[in-house]
């Protein structure tokens, strides 16, 4: 008997926008039909879908459901990773995605109904802090809202998408503990935030379930960010008996702590270990790389988009709140302390 042939696995839009070397949310418009791509661009796109085995679903923009993303930052990793899977599940669930920046000033209202009067059916909100008048109007327009990581606990009313940080601060922790060390700290960051609230308790735990012997946990409050990561880290590692590991909140905050050891002459993992969170490409690009807990950000916009996919069908079903699970990634910026 012959081989049988192998099924060409079907390119991610991601690939398709690489190559072509657009936008990922153009590849979508093309691949739904969409009308607002140039010809030349459109040929292009189309062949490389074709050549690739990539059947295009040739359907009008108008039979398309349009949902809006609204970010902080387009700049920033994470934003890119969650609105990447948000569009890679957008077209074959035929929701046409638009990204917008939040407005300057958010508590003037009219900006809500600016998105109703656009034609818009359903908003995806990344790490967002929405009160209770701002919510109040999403439901006056009848738009779905789904929050992805948001920065305080969600109401009953709303839908969000997450991850475990928990059992990540808990993984992030016990690789530590279970590396010999004994003098653990943590910068977290903002104390407002539900994720570094989970991130801490997480560590905590795992210090608290710990058997041997260790130095009382020490959380040091951060906002995320490099510079609070070397700030922190400069006190930190300036003190005359300072940890032996640093378990920061962010990758962010890691890189930052990587640089104040540097700057006070301590190797990395060598004199210190440290561990971030969230894994992005950052990560992997440190000196050393980082090790640093993954957390599926491309996924977490998929998710939500499932998620207004269903509540534009009035599903009743759907949880409130999605977690999606996280996990460790060893590099080469943790290993056991020095005897």
């Amino acid at each position: 008997m012959g081989d049988r042939p192998t099924k060409r696995k079907k390119p991610s839009l991601a690939e398709v926008a690489a190559i072509a070397g657009v936008s990922i949310s153009t590849v979508s418009k093309v691949a739904n039909g969409s009308a607002d791509v140039s010809d030349v661009t459109r040929e292009r796109v189309d062949r490389i879908l074709r050549d690739r085995g990539y059947v295009a679903t040739k359907k009008r923009r108008g039979s398309l459901t349009p949902v809006v993303i609204l970010a902080r930052d387009m700049h920033s990793p994470y934003s890119l990773d969650v609105i990447r899977g948000a569009v890679d599940a957008a077209g074959p669930a035929q929701i046409d995605i638009s990204i917008a920046l939040y407005p300057n000033d958010a508590q003037d209202l009219g900006w809500i109904d600016e998105i109703q009067a656009a034609g818009k059916r359903g908003v995806i909100a990344v790490t967002s802090v929405l009160d209770d008048a701002q919510r109040a109007r999403f439901d006056a327009h009848r738009l779905p809202l789904v929050v992805i990581d948001p920065l305080s606990n969600p109401d009953e009313s709303t839908y969000s998408v997450g991850a475990t940080n928990w059992a990540g601060g808990l993984a992030a922790t016990e690789h530590l503990l279970g590396l010999g060390h004994r003098s653990i700290a943590m910068l977290s960051g903002l104390p407002t935030a539900m994720a570094s609230r989970a991130r801490m308790s997480g560590y905590l735990a795992a210090l608290n379930m710990a058997t041997d012997d260790h130095e009382p946990p020490r959380v040091i409050p951060g906002d995320f960010t490099y510079d609070s990561g070397l700030e922190e880290g400069l006190a930190l590692l300036s003190e005359p008996e300072p940890p032996t590991a640093i378990f920061a909140a962010s990758d962010f905050q890691a890189l930052g702590v990587l640089e104040a050891a540097r700057r006070v002459g301590m190797s990395v993992p060598d004199d210190l270990s440290v561990i971030g969170f969230d894994d992005l490409i950052i990560a992997q690009l440190a000196s050393p790389p980082l090790t640093s807990v993954r957390q599926p950000v491309d996924q977490m916009g998929a998710a939500a988009v499932e998620t207004i996919v269903a509540l534009l069908g009035e599903a009743t079903t759907r949880p409130r709140h999605t977690e999606l699970a996280t996990r460790l990634v060893v590099r080469h910026s943790t290993t056991a302390p020095r005897a």
